[in-house]
């Protein structure tokens, strides 16, 4: 994590909270499945392997569902440039709002938007064959943490090594206790909620682009009369 920049943090604290609230959402819907922990869902294809192949399909589909949405962001951004991020988001946005246009009446097929948009979320700071940040699975997050503590202890780093990794893993949880008490309030409509932030955030991120792209305004005569002095 140490790579990114301080506006790529932001970006990924904020993605995190989005992937908590998401999770949350698809795991209490699915019953004990998840939009964007892997790990978790390859446990239930095992377990349901072993006997209950209705669960092992859906394990299995959230899987698969996961790795379309990842290997589409980088289909997607091939190109894009700087407008990569607003373009990623947006995608992320569009599943999130297409899945909870029709997640009624619900049937847990439609959830497989969700890991897709999951997927896509991962892809957010990909840099060729490996990315920087996890956004959706705090795992690695927390072997992070546990690596700079250790380093400090032994004398090796600052303990400041582990901060970024405790911000993205506490974003990812705040997210997910937005997403508790929105889906006991309104269900699968908090994912309209999921969706319009992420549609916002593209559109931030586009609009900042577009911005920063503006050709900067030639100075008046008399303002070049002042320089020339």
């Amino acid at each position: 994590m140490q790579q990114i920049s301080e506006p790529q943090l932001r970006l990924a604290l904020l993605c995190a909270a989005l992937a908590g609230l998401v999770d949350v959402v698809a795991f209490l819907a699915l019953g004990g499945f998840f939009a964007s922990f892997m790990s978790g869902n390859s446990t239930r294809l095992a377990i349901g392997i072993g006997g209950n192949f209705s669960d092992a399909l859906l394990a299995a589909s959230l899987i698969g569902s996961f790795i379309v949405g990842v290997a589409t962001t980088i289909l997607i951004g091939r190109g894009a440039g700087p407008m990569r991020s607003a373009r990623v988001i947006g995608l992320v946005g569009a599943l999130i709002l297409l899945c909870a246009l029709i997640a009624k009446p619900y049937q847990a097929t439609q959830m497989l938007l969700l890991a897709a948009a999951m997927g896509a979320l991962n892809g957010l700071f990909d840099r060729g064959d490996a990315a920087p940040v996890g956004l959706t699975y705090m795992t690695g997050t927390l072997v992070r943490i546990g690596t700079a503590l250790g380093r400090w202890v032994g004398g090796e780093g600052p303990p400041r090594d582990a901060l970024r990794p405790a911000l993205l893993w506490a974003s990812f949880l705040g997210g997910g206790m937005i997403g508790v008490g929105l889906y006991w309030r309104i269900a699968l409509d908090t994912l309209w909620f999921a969706g319009a932030f992420a549609a916002a955030l593209a559109l931030a991120l586009g609009w900042q682009v577009r911005r920063a792209q503006r050709p900067a305004p030639e100075p008046a005569a008399e303002d070049q009369a002042v320089a020339g002095l």
